[in-house]
């Protein structure tokens, strides 16, 4: 049987461990002069034009950019039901109550007029996830935020590089969370980064990730543990160096696949949006678990099912809303391999697999 070919593959090479060793060996582990590099580094490489701050994971960074933006009880935002609950219990843990709207059948990101129906006098953001890399439908979602005294907040978890019209991805918004999980774009082993819209967003930010202290033992705020260490930071920033290589990759792969796959309904891409694949995600409308098992069992291919239990079917979240573009992505989506580690010879294995199982039905 040919080897197995994995939905994701992290990317570690010897500049990164020799990046840790070196800080290693400095004595200098915790927050330090790796982390303020890698937040410098980062803002300049993705053009962002803003302040960036860095934590642990990127769920500490959805939580202290809402923090930051006063976001907390009595207070709701609007999210998307199809994302990882990342974005719902990051709202949730503010105290401010996460309102699921639908999203839209073209880009799996929140539909522009669910949102604007889904705004109550309680609304004090909306929070786009630029969902699988794809931008999100930021100049209809700014003009609802606009009229109705909003702020957005970015879940740009999965998508470095992203951009639409010509700006990125992360410079949208009151903040932006990019994650740096092992599997992602992009990655410091664990953690995240936050752009912030201005200087106050930024300061608080950097308050509530460091037990609410700007100077030892004043403490402004109540705050949290969640800073990034210098350790990861080294990480980050090697790989600031390979990910646009990796980016490019990527969409060569999704070139491909899109070009030669029949009988699923590959991934749109929307006019003005660079689209940096960190799942290429395809329709299977019949039995989508039994196919995304035979590419396994009998192509030994992994693939990824992002995400079938929607948030507002959680137990933490139940609510009876009716989002029917979310259930039925949650029914039909299955994530392909698009990864950087995927070669020519995968992509043909893929793309062979995947018509015959189409064309049988599964």
């Amino acid at each position: 049987m040919s080897d197995f070919i994995p939905p994701a593959k992290p990317l570690i090479g010897e500049e990164e461990i020799e990046a840790v060793t070196r800080v290693m060996r400095s004595g200098m582990i915790a927050q330090g002069p790796e982390v303020k590099a890698f937040e410098e580094e980062f803002s300049n490489h993705f053009g962002l034009g803003r302040g960036c701050v860095a934590v642990n994971s990127g769920t500490s960074g959805l939580h202290v950019g809402l923090l930051a933006s006063g976001v907390g009880p009595g207070t709701e935002v609007i999210v998307p039901s199809f994302t990882f609950a990342a974005t719902c219990n990051a709202v949730a843990l503010t105290g401010a109550t996460p309102v699921f709207a639908d999203i839209s059948s073209d880009d799996f990101c929140l539909d522009p007029a669910a949102v604007e129906a889904a705004i109550t006098n309680k609304t004090v953001g909306i929070m786009p996830v630029h969902l699988y890399g794809h931008p999100a439908k930021m100049t209809q979602l700014q003009a609802i935020a606009d009229k109705h005294g909003l702020k957005i907040y970015e879940d740009a978890a999965q998508a470095h590089g992203a951009s639409l019209d010509g700006t990125p991805v992360g410079a949208f918004g009151q903040f932006a969370m990019f994650s740096l999980y092992p599997t992602k774009n992009m990655t410091s082993g664990e953690g995240g980064m936050v752009s912030a819209a201005d200087g106050e967003t930024e300061r608080l930010m950097r308050l509530y990730r460091n037990q609410g202290m700007e100077q030892q033992y004043h403490n402004e705020v109540v705050g949290l543990n969640n800073r990034m260490t210098d350790i990861h930071a080294a990480i980050g920033r090697v790989q600031l160096t390979k990910v646009d290589a990796w980016t490019k990759t990527r969409q060569d792969n999704a070139a491909y696949l899109t070009a030669n796959l029949e009988g699923v309904t590959p991934p749109p891409v929307a006019k003005g949006a660079v689209h940096v694949y960190h799942q290429y995600t395809v329709r299977v409308p019949e039995d989508r678990d039994g196919f995304a098992a035979a590419l396994k069992s009998e192509y030994a291919i992994g693939s990824g099912m992002f995400y079938p239990v929607p948030n507002h079917s959680l137990k933490p979240f139940q609510v009876d809303v009716d989002l029917p573009e979310t259930e039925k992505a949650a029914r039909e989506c299955l994530s392909l391999p698009v990864h950087p580690s995927v070669g020519a010879a995968d992509l043909e294995r893929i793309v062979a697999a995947v018509n015959t199982l189409a064309k049988a039905g599964a």
